[in-house]
C-alpha cells in the first residue's frame, strides 16, 4: 500500500521542479535536480524513463542558464538518449493505466527544443559544425522559425550558400515579418525583387506596411555595394513622419556614408542615433574609428568608457578601446583589443580591420593579411577591407598582387572616386605606371572634387613632378569648404617648397589644432622653427609626407580622412 503514496510523492517532486523551471528559478532547479538525479543513480526503479528524461532536461536548461555550456550538452545528450529509451518502451509496452502518467506525458519537453538548445550550447563552444548537425537531424517538417534561422545563419558562415537561402526562405514563408532573414537573403545576392514578393501578401493585407518594400530596395542596394541609392533610398524612407527618427535607419545610413568616403556625415548620424538611444552598441566601432582618425583620442576614450558601462560582451567596445591604443601608436595594446573583441564576435568586420592594422604596424605582414582576407569574405562591399589587404601588399613589395587586387575592386565595385584612387594608389607606385595614376586621380576628382584621398594622392603626384603651384591651388580648392588635418600639413610642405614660410608655419598650426597627435605637422613645424635649409626642409619634408602612402610613418601622425593609403593605414594601420 506504501508503494503508490511513493510514487506520487516523487511525481509531485518531478512537477515541482518544472514549476519551478517555469517560473525561471533556475539555481533552485539545478540544486533540487542534481539531488533528484544522484537519487535515480543509486535506485534506478525510483523514477519512471519519462521522468528522469524530465530531469536531465530540466537540469540542463539550469546548466545552460549558468553559462556552463559543456556540462549542458552532456546532460542534453544524456536527456535524448533517455528519450529514445522511452519511446522504445512506450512502443513494446501497452499504457499500465496509471492516471498519473497521462498528464506526465502530455508536458515532456520537446525534443526539437533539446536539440534546439544543444545546437545553442555548440555556437557559444564555437563547434559550428557539431551545431549544424544537430539541427539537421531534425526533419524539415519538424523545424521551426527559430532552427531555420539558426541553421541559416550557421549556413552561412560555414560557405554553404546555397542550404542558407533555402533556411532563410523557409522563415519567411512561416513568418514573412522576419527583417533579419530578409536581410540575410539579401547578403547571399538574392534579388531585391525576389525576396519582396515574398512578403507582398502581407503588405497588402496590413495597414502602414507600405513602406517594407522601399525598406527591402534600400537594403538589396546596401548589399551589392550601391551606395548612393541606398543612401537616397534610406534617406527618402527616413524623412517619412512614421519612420523619423529611426535609429536602425539612422545608423544604416551612418554606415553607408562611412562605405561612401564621407565621414563627416557618417559622424553626423552616429551622433543623431547616439542622442536618440543613448543605449546604442551596433554601428559604435566604427563611430570610435572615425572619431580616432580625426585625432579626437579623449572623445574615444569617452566612449569607451560609456560602452564598457553598457555592455563588455560585445565587440564594439573593446574596438573602440583598440581604436585609442591604435592611434596612440600602442600597437601591442591594440592588437589584444582587437583579438578580444574577435572572440565575442568573430563576424565584427572592424575587430578583423583593428587587429589586422595592427599587425601590419608591428611588422607581421602575413598575419595581418590573412585578418583583412577574413575581412573581405564577411563584407565583400567594403572598400576598406580591400584597401587594408592591397596595404600589406604594397609594404611587402608585392606590387603585382596588389595591382590584381585594385583593379578586380574596380571592375566589381564600380569606377567612382573611391576604387579610381584605390587603382591609382597601387599604379604609383610603379614608375610605368605614373600616368595612369594621374589620369585616374583626375577622373576621380572630377566626380567628387572633395575627395580626400584622391587629393592626397594627386598632390603627392605634383610634390614628385616639382609642380608645388599646381598642388597649392589643388589643395586651397579642397580646403574651400572643409578642414583636414593631412590636407593642411600638405599645402604647409607645399608653402615650405615655395618659401612661403609664414603661411606654412600657420597651416602646420590648423594641422595640429585639428589634430595634436599630428607627427608629421609637428615636425615640419620644428625643421621650419630651426629655421634649417628652406630648400632641404622642404625636399624632404615633401617626398616622407607624400610617399607615405600606406607606410607606417604616414599614418602615425595623420588621423583624418586624407590619403586612405595613409588614412587607411590609420584603420587598417590605425595608427
Amino acid at each position: 500500500p506504501s508503494a503508490p503514496r511513493l510514487s506520487a510523492v516523487i511525481m509531485s517532486v518531478v512537477e515541482h521542479v518544472r514549476e519551478m523551471a517555469a517560473a525561471g528559478l533556475h539555481s533552485n532547479v539545478r540544486l533540487l535536480s542534481g539531488l533528484l538525479l544522484t537519487m535515480s543513480g543509486n535506485n534506478p526503479e525510483l523514477f519512471s524513463p519519462s521522468q528522469k528524461y524530465q530531469l536531465l532536461v530540466y537540469h540542463a536548461d539550469s546548466l545552460f542558464h549558468d553559462k556552463e555550456y559543456r556540462n549542458a550538452v552532456s546532460k542534453y545528450t544524456m536527456a535524448l538518449q533517455q528519450k529514445k529509451a522511452l519511446s522504445k518502451t512506450s512502443k513494446v509496452r501497452p499504457s499500465t493505466g496509471n492516471a498519473a502518467s497521462t498528464p506526465q506525458s502530455q508536458c515532456l519537453p520537446s525534443e526539437i527544443e533539446v536539440k534546439y538548445k544543444m545546437a545553442e550550447c555548440y555556437t557559444m563552444l564555437k563547434q559550428d559544425k557539431d551545431a549544424i548537425a544537430i539541427l539537421d537531424g531534425i526533419p524539415s517538417r519538424q523545424r521551426t522559425p527559430k532552427i531555420n534561422m539558426m541553421l541559416a545563419n550557421l549556413y552561412k558562415k560555414a560557405g554553404q550558400e546555397r542550404s542558407s537561402v533555402t533556411s532563410y526562405k523557409e522563415v519567411l514563408r512561416q513568418c514573412p515579418l522576419a527583417l533579419d532573414a530578409i536581410l540575410g537573403l539579401l547578403s547571399l545576392s538574392v534579388k531585391g525583387a525576389e525576396v519582396a514578393s515574398m512578403t507582398i501578401n502581407i503588405i497588402q493585407s496590413i495597414p502602414n506596411l507600405d513602406w517594407l518594400s522601399v525598406w527591402i530596395k534600400a537594403y538589396a542596394f546596401v548589399h551589392t555595394g550601391d551606395n548612393t541609392r541606398a543612401i537616397n533610398t534610406i534617406c527618402s524612407l527616413e524623412k517619412k513622419s512614421l519612420l523619423r527618427d529611426n535609429v536602425d535607419l539612422l545608423g544604416s545610413l551612418a554606415d553607408l556614408y562611412f562605405r561612401a568616403g564621407d565621414n563627416k556625415n557618417s559622424i553626423l548620424k552616429f551622433e543623431q542615433a547616439q542622442m536618440l538611444d543613448p543605449y546604442l552598441i551596433k554601428g559604435m566601432d566604427v563611430y570610435g574609428y572615425l572619431l580616432a582618425r580625426e585625432g579626437r583620442l579623449e572623445d574615444v576614450e569617452n566612449l569607451g568608457c560609456r560602452l564598457f558601462n553598457i555592455s563588455d560582451q560585445h565587440a564594439e567596445p573593446w574596438v573602440v578601446s583598440g581604436c585609442h591604443s591604435f592611434y596612440s601608436k600602442r600597437y601591442s595594446r591594440a592588437l589584444y583589443l582587437g583579438a578580444k573583441a574577435i572572440q565575442l564576435n568573430s563576424n565584427s568586420v572592424q575587430a578583423l580591420l583593428l587587429k589586422g592594422a595592427a599587425l601590419r604596424n608591428m611588422g607581421r605582414v602575413q598575419e595581418a593579411i590573412i585578418h583583412f582576407r577574413e575581412a573581405i569574405r564577411l563584407a565583400p562591399c567594403r572598400l576598406d577591407c580591400y584597401e587594408g589587404l592591397i596595404e600589406c601588399y604594397l609594404a611587402s613589395n608585392s606590387i603585382r598582387e596588389a595591382m590584381v587586387m585594385a583593379n578586380n575592386v574596380y571592375k566589381t565595385l564600380g569606377a567612382n572616386a573611391q576604387t579610381l584612387t584605390l587603382l591609382a594608389t597601387v599604379c604609383l607606385e610603379d614608375p610605368v605606371t605614373q600616368e595612369k595614376a594621374k589620369t585616374l586621380l583626375d577622373k576621380a576628382l572630377t566626380q567628387r572634387p572633395d575627395y580626400i584621398k584622391a587629393v592626397v594622392k594627386k598632390a603627392e603626384l605634383l610634390s614628385r613632378e616639382q609642380k608645388y603651384e599646381d598642388g597649392i591651388a589643388l589643395l586651397r580648392n579642397a580646403l574651400a569648404n572643409q578642414s583636414d588635418c593631412v590636407l593642411h600639413r600638405i599645402l604647409g610642405d607645399f608653402l615650405v617648397a615655395v618659401n612661403e614660410y609664414q603661411e606654412a608655419m600657420d597651416q602646420y598650426s590648423i594641422a595640429l589644432s585639428l589634430d595634436p597627435n599630428d607627427q608629421k605637422s609637428l615636425e615640419g613645424m620644428q625643421k621650419m622653427e630651426k629655421e634649417e635649409s628652406p630648400t632641404d626642409a622642404t625636399q624632404e619634408e615633401d617626398v616622407d609626407d607624400m610617399e607615405g602612402s600606406g607606410e607606417e610613418g604616414d599614418l602615425e601622425g595623420s588621423d583624418s580622412e586624407a590619403a586612405q593609403w595613409a588614412d587607411q593605414e590609420q584603420w587598417f594601420g590605425m595608427q
